[in-house]
């Protein structure tokens, strides 16, 4: 079936049903070495996995890797421009279930980025990014240990989705002199507001669908994790945008009050609730006074509607939610994007799964990873209804490439994610305990070793950091 790559001959390809993947006991897994580094971080993060899987489960359980290819490698075996070629597609939708290393942003050849593209091309509509700190790793931040999130990621809409049109091009033109002349005008909202004639254009879709099927899959997540982390914060910037992004956070929420009711309770219904509970002869209006700032300076038609809010939380859920069930449910709320970038920082231990649109997620996860030690320990997941591809989240580093130094931590921990994945729990507690084993003892790679106190020499070689890990297994 394929030309230039060769499945193993021993195995068995991942299904999926309902969202979810069936994994037999011995899966193919394609692997994208990745550009740059890749070379050296994933042979270790190889190294690592197989050792796991091998220590959790002896003979039972093994991977059989598929060696397929992607940016710089895929052109030198299929040619100029080749940076993705079908081949690679077919096998990663075969399979199920795929990891990668880093890739280059292609020159030329009309991919704007092979990350995106790959999630778009399989509709892997969920990027997953956790941010957990290991001890001893060191921080730009005071309190490190308080930051544990999980960050789901819209993957395929918003600005990323790359309709745009440049400055001076005959479309942007027409889309320019259509708004300002027409649309515009028919919206009495936008008053006079004209779009400059030198401007370059782009469009920000933000669907119900793909939203809600985002925030469902971060409710899910909430919904397996110890009973205080179960928190889901929907990120956006509704005040300004209002019918992309504040349309986000209200089908977020409509998603949590509809389909997963009896798990859920909005943060505004708690207070609601909460307040009953402390004075039950509370009046509705006194309820809706102490839920909304500024209540008394609303207008009578303000104040009404509040008070029918109030009115419709008691009446739908106070016997299935009151007399402090809420605090057994799924907590939703909602923050503006600048606010959640410094309550990360000052607020850490607040927030567990951290719900966003594309663009917003993209920068915060980096934000997040930077407090728990960088990028090159943040792991990374694409996951759709048919497919799965993990990946390291930093980029290619190619003056390090070839010389066995660099971290290989990202591409290790998307491997621990990817054996959640699997349902494979026990060979991922293995690595994430090695991880911790090692950087607790100091044993660590040079972008950490460098920012130890006192700093660490020599620091391991990026080979030596993944047999540290396997080390530390036997010592958990």
């Amino acid at each position: 079936m394929y030309e230039k790559i060769t499945p193993p001959n021993t195995g068995s390809r991942i299904t999926f049903k309902d969202g979810k993947p069936i994994v037999p006991n011995n899966p193919i897994i394609p692997f994208i070495r990745g550009d740059g580094t890749g070379v050296d971080i994933w042979p270790a993060a190889q190294k690592v996995i197989d050792a796991a899987v091998r220590t959790a489960y002896g003979e039972q359980r093994s991977i059989s890797w598929f060696k397929i290819y992607a940016g710089d490698e895929a052109c030198q075996q299929y040619g100029t421009y080749q940076y993705l070629p079908e081949e690679t597609l077919e096998a990663i939708q075969e399979y199920g279930i795929a990891i990668k290393g880093p890739l280059t942003t292609p020159v030329g050849g009309g991919i704007r980025s092979l990350n995106v593209a790959l999630r778009q091309i399989n509709d892997l509509y969920t990027c997953v990014r956790p941010c957990k700190y290991y001890p001893g790793t060191p921080s730009p931040h005071k309190y490190p240990e308080k930051l544990d999130v999980i960050i789901y990621r819209e993957n395929t809409e918003d600005i990323y989705l790359g309709i745009e049109w440049a400055q001076g091009s005959e479309v942007a033109l027409q889309l320019i002199k259509l708004l300002n002349q027409e649309l515009i005008p028919a919206t009495p909202e936008h008053g006079n507001k004209q779009i400059p004639l030198d401007a370059g254009i782009g469009i920000k879709p933000i669907s119900k669908t793909g939203s809600q099927r985002l925030v469902r899959r971060a409710l899910e997540h909430a919904l397996r994790l110890p009973k205080a982390k179960q928190k889901v914060t929907l990120v956006h910037k509704g005040n300004i945008m209002k019918y992309t992004e504040g349309a986000f956070r209200d089908w977020g929420y409509e998603l949590a009050t509809t389909e997963f009711r009896d798990q859920c309770i909005t943060e505004r219904e708690s207070w609601i609730l909460s307040n009953k509970e402390v004075d039950p002869d509370i009046t509705l209006a006194e309820n809706a006074c102490k839920i909304e700032p500024g209540y008394d300076a609303l207008t009578p038609e303000k104040r009404e509607q509040v008070n029918k809010e109030v009115e419709a939380v008691l009446t739908a859920i106070w016997d299935t939610h009151g007399n402090r069930q809420w605090k057994d449910k799924v907590m939703v709320n909602d923050r503006i994007a600048d606010s959640i970038f410094q309550q990360i920082q000052t607020r850490p231990d607040e927030y567990s799964i951290l719900a966003t649109m594309n663009l917003n997620g993209d920068y915060l996860s980096d934000a997040a990873a930077a407090l728990v030690g960088g990028l090159g320990m943040g792991p990374g997941a694409n996951i759709g209804d048919n497919c799965a591809i993990f990946e390291a989240t930093h980029g290619t580093a190619p003056k390090h490439a070839g010389l066995d130094k660099i971290n290989p931590g990202s591409v290790i921990l998307s491997g621990v994610m990817m054996l959640e994945y699997m349902g494979w729990q026990e060979a991922a507690d293995l690595i994430g305990q090695g991880i911790a084993g090692a950087i607790s003892n100091r044993e660590v790679t040079y972008d950490l070793a460098r920012m130890m106190e006192p700093p660490v020499e020599p620091p391991l070689k990026c080979s030596e950091f993944a047999q540290a890990i396997i080390k530390h297994f036997s010592n958990h």
